[in-house]
């Protein structure tokens, strides 16, 4: 069931309830019998199943790619000392 927060307009008491989604919204404070009202925050939303993980979307090497293999970089030839 979800949580809705509320909070009275007239008093400033906040709450939390637990409703279904059918349920009809409260309008009276419990403490004052003032207005309330319900208060939206963001939430975290978790997306689960096929579709939804960062790896489904990333491009596939091909096996010609992944076959070969990595060569060394060569080092810079150094300039030779001069001898004397």
């Amino acid at each position: 069931m979800p949580t809705y927060q509320y909070a009275c307009n007239a008093c400033a008491h906040e709450f939390e309830v637990f409703q279904s989604f059918s349920d009809a919204s409260l309008t009276v404070c419990p403490i004052c019998k003032g207005e309330i009202r319900k208060v939206y925050s963001a939430v975290g939303v978790v997306f689960k199943g096929s579709g939804f993980y960062k790896t489904d979307s990333v491009a596939k090497k091909s096996t010609t790619e992944s076959s070969k293999p990595a060569t060394a970089p060569t080092p810079a030839a150094a300039p030779a000392a001069k001898a004397d």
